[in-house]
């Protein structure tokens, strides 16, 4: 609510019409769970090396100040993918919102 006034939208609001803005709204993302497991066994080490290109070292040693590290994502949200398990629809007997696997077969 003081979000809405912070931005001048209106000078007062309740609760109730904040709620209705939201519930009438097509984005919901508190009906919308994803989540990921690691599955890979080298998955650790291998996300250690991208942590420290992050942090500007590689194998220990500092980047120099004219290193660049250049990432190449194979950008899988652009591609026809079938997801390994199925989204499951939000169920309102149980609270909870639309579940969706980022795992998938190529």
């Amino acid at each position: 609510m003081s979000e809405v006034v912070a931005r001048g939208i209106c000078e007062q609001i309740s609760g109730v019409t904040v709620w209705r803005w939201l519930s009438e709204d097509a984005i919901k993302p508190w009906q919308y769970r994803s989540w990921i497991f690691p599955r890979d066994p080298e998955f650790t080490a291998k996300a250690g090396r991208i942590l420290d290109l992050y942090a500007g070292r590689w194998e220990g040693e500092l980047l120099h100040p004219g290193d660049y590290v250049v990432c190449c994502d194979e950008k899988p949200s652009i591609q026809a993918r079938h997801r390994k398990h199925a989204t499951l629809p939000a169920a309102a007997h149980v609270k909870r919102g639309q579940r969706v696997e980022h795992e998938y077969k190529r």
